[in-house]
C-alpha cells in the first residue's frame, strides 16, 4: 500500500514523549492499555518463562524509545543490547535490574544490508516490536528487512516478533505515520521464507476504541531459527 503523506518514524522522527503518553502510559484510561502495553509485556515474559528460549545475550531492536517490553529478558540474558534508528531519550534508570542487563544503546541502519554494519556479534535472542511495521514501506522491503533481522541472530536462535495486522497508520500529535498493511499469513510465511521455525504464535484481537490508529489487532510469534548446514 502506498504511503501517500504519512511520515515515517525512521525517517522523520516524532515526538517520543507526545507517542509514550498515547500509546504506553500506565494511565487507567489509556485507550490503548491492553493492545500496546499489557499484551507485549505478557507475551514475551510467557515466552521467557517457559525454559527453552537460553542464552547469554539480547538484541532489542523495537520502534521508539520505550523499554517496558523488556523487564521480563533481564531475568533470563546477561547482556542487553538496543538497536535504535536515532538516540532514545527515555530514561533506563526505572528499574536497576534492567538497567545493568543493558549493555549497550546503538544506532543502526534500516536500509542497509547489516543493520549494525558488523560491529555486533550475533546474539541468543532478538525481540522486535512494531519495529518492521514502521520501517518497512511495502512487503518487499519487509521481507528484506526480515532477513537482515534474522543475521542478527545466531543459528538455532530465537526471534520474539509482535506486529499490526492490517494497518496503515498510526498518530502522534497532529501528524500520521505510515504503517505496512500486511495480515497473519503473510508474516507466518516471511518468516519460514528466511529459515525460522514457528515454535509458538497469537492473535490479540483489537481493544482499543479509537481512531488515532488503525489496525485490527497484533500477532505475536517465537520462532527458531535454522541450525547452520
Amino acid at each position: 500500500m502506498d504511503r501517500g503523506d504519512h511520515k515515517l518514524y525512521h525517517v522523520h522522527g516524532f515526538d517520543s514523549r507526545t507517542y509514550l503518553e498515547t500509546y504506553l502510559s500506565d494511565k487507567e484510561d489509556m485507550a490503548f492499555k491492553d493492545d500496546t502495553l499489557l499484551f507485549p509485556m505478557r507475551k514475551f515474559h510467557f515466552a521467557l518463562s517457559q525454559g527453552h528460549i537460553k542464552g547469554d545475550s539480547l538484541i532489542d531492536i523495537s520502534m521508539g524509545s520505550f523499554i517496558h517490553h523488556l523487564y521480563s529478558a533481564c531475568d533470563f540474558f546477561k547482556e542487553i543490547t538496543i538497536l535504535r534508528p536515532s538516540e532514545s531519550d527515555q530514561s533506563l534508570e526505572k528499574d536497576i535490574r534492567l538497567k545493568a542487563a543493558i549493555k549497550q544503546i546503538i544506532t543502526c541502519y534500516p536500509h542497509k544490508q547489516n543493520l549494525t554494519d558488523g560491529i555486533l556479534p550475533q546474539a541468543d535472542c532478538v525481540i522486535t516490536l512494531a519495529f518492521l511495521d514502521a520501517t518497512s514501506e511495502n512487503l518487499q522491503e519487509y521481507d528484506r528487512n526480515l532477513k537482515r533481522m534474522s543475521n542478527l541472530l545466531k543459528p538455532g536462535g530465537h526471534l520474539l516478533l509482535i506486529g499490526s495486522l492490517n494497518a496503515s497508520y498510526y498518530t502522534v500529535g497532529e501528524e500520521k505515520f505510515h504503517l505496512l498493511t500486511y495480515d497473519e499469513a503473510h508474516v507466518k510465511k516471511a518468516l519460514t521464507d528466511v529459515g525460522f521455525t514457528i515454535d509458538h504464535y497469537e492473535v490479540h484481537n483489537r481493544k482499543a476504541e479509537t481512531d488515532l490508529t488503525n489496525y485490527e489487532g497484533f500477532i505475536f510469534i517465537a520462532a527458531r531459527k535454522g541450525e547452520s548446514k
